[in-house]
């Protein structure tokens, strides 16, 4: 039976790959990791779909906030605030945290190599973050690499594969492929600032007001506040 473990974090591009692995695979296991990260929230929103859809979810705690230089870890650092993306432009870069995905990589590698788990399952894509050097094809490959040859399963040949479907796909592509696969967007969350009402003006909620846009939909996260009068 293949096997995988999703790296979650309730955000739209895990969501969308948290249903694509559910296609994917008959043994699938959803890993969150609560880094210090002041979004805390998407932890217990991922938990919440986690569970409604009855799989096998798990919090992962490593302190990224002790490393610092990042707006996502260290409250003295203001999440970048915005009237509109900055067509080419680079966006702001504060909301980088350093190796976040390499970090969160190698945990899931350890993760996956300890209970006999075969693929790795994650949502980055490139097209809309560029700016982020930890989401590139390139270094999922190299990830990849030292996976294989860092484990005792990788000296088996069987180390656990890194599986990124979304690398070069837009977010209002992914969100197409999402809904077909029924996912639910109403518990996802992307907002920066930390609460499960969106602020509307950090790059990751102008980044998900676009993406819907594109995509031609409303984003089912704002009926559901607007349903539940938070809003």
């Amino acid at each position: 039976m293949s096997s995988c473990v999703v790296l979650f974090s309730g955000g739209l591009d895990s969501t969308t790959a948290l249903y694509w692995a559910r296609k994917s695979y008959g043994r699938l296991e959803a890993l969150t990791f609560d880094y210090g990260q002041r979004h805390r929230v998407e932890v217990v929103l991922a938990a919440r779909t986690a569970s409604r859809l009855g799989l096998k979810s798990f919090v992962l705690a490593v302190d990224l906030a002790a490393v610092g230089a990042s707006a996502l870890t260290d409250p003295s650092i203001p999440v970048p605030e915005l009237d509109a993306l900055p067509g080419d432009a680079p966006l702001p870069s504060a909301t980088y945290v350093p190796f976040r995905n390499g970090v969160f990589l190698s945990l899931a590698a350890a993760w996956a190599e300890a209970r006999g788990i075969g693929d790795i399952v994650c949502g980055f894509n490139t097209l809309d973050s560029p700016d982020y050097p930890d989401t590139r094809s390139e270094f999922v490959r190299a990830m990849e690499q030292a996976v294989r040859l860092g484990t005792k399963a990788g000296a088996r040949g069987a180390a656990p594969r890194i599986i990124a479907p979304f690398l070069n796909l837009k977010k209002s592509a992914i969100i197409r492929l999402g809904l077909e696969l029924q996912a639910d967007y109403s518990q996802s969350v992307s907002c920066y600032r930390g609460e499960e009402v969106p602020c509307g003006r950090c790059t990751a909620c102008l980044l998900r007001r676009r993406a819907f846009e594109e995509a031609g939909r409303p984003d089912p996260l704002l009926l559901r506040l607007e349903k539940e009068g938070k809003i």
